[in-house]
């Protein structure tokens, strides 16, 4: 839960709502964020965003009022850290350092799209991937209406010698890949695999490359154009 002044007499009550809590023997952290004036109020300049306490007044005199507001609650705080000299990537790595382990995978989603070139590239995909070198089943007359979600298709494309070497070889790739986005902050990376149609190859890869991923994180599949 994200609070601010902005909350207005909600926020007000924030110190007897984290009182009832713990009465209530709920148990909780609190995470202070703050940075220097200066830079609060180059921030604010760069946005061209009015201060909440002084929005017809002086921006550096709303920071101040605001640090007066919140004096309490920093005195609560479990943890503070000054963001005055860190990027967002430098940002979201000490909240890792915080409140999850560096390294767990389960920190990162994966989207797995399957999709056809003809219906263009997915616009939100981290890694795209082109599967139209395989041997493509549209051609085969008892495939040709099923997709790569049926098991003869899935047979059928996975069981090529160079489906197969690809697998591999793609599988390995992402072994590698996968903990360094995680190191550089990345919470959800999309793949997109796309066939000429989106109907049967990239349908079979996604699902074969979603088993080996959702054994080493939270791990979501879609067929974009499989209808």
């Amino acid at each position: 839960m994200v609070c601010d002044l902005r909350g207005g007499e909600f926020f007000s009550s924030l110190n007897q709502a984290l009182r009832d809590l713990l009465e209530a023997g709920f148990r909780y952290q609190i995470l202070f964020l703050e940075a220097s004036d200066n830079v609060l109020v180059n921030r604010y300049k760069e946005s061209r965003r009015r201060h909440p306490i002084s929005p017809q007044g002086n921006i550096l005199e709303g920071i101040r009022a605001e640090r007066r507001y919140l004096v309490e609650l920093r005195g609560q705080a479990h943890k503070i850290i000054d963001s005055s000299d860190l990027t967002n990537a430098q940002m979201k790595k000490k909240i890792r350092e915080v409140f999850g382990s560096e390294n767990d995978p389960a920190r990162m989603s994966v989207s797995v799209v399957s999709f056809g070139f003809k219906y263009g590239i997915p616009l939100d995909a981290d890694i795209i991937i082109d599967v139209r070198f395989l041997p493509n089943p549209y051609y085969i007359e008892e495939l040709k209406p099923l997709n790569g979600k049926d098991k003869k298709v899935r047979d059928y494309v996975l069981a090529n010698k160079i489906a197969l070497e690809f697998m591999d070889r793609f599988l390995h790739m992402l072994e590698f890949v996968l903990p360094h986005y995680l190191k550089e902050g990345k919470s959800h990376l999309v793949i997109g695999i796309g066939c000429t149609g989106g109907q049967h190859r990239s349908v079979a890869i996604v699902e074969k490359t979603a088993e080996y991923l959702q054994k080493k994180f939270y791990c979501t599949i879609s067929h974009r154009d499989i209808d």
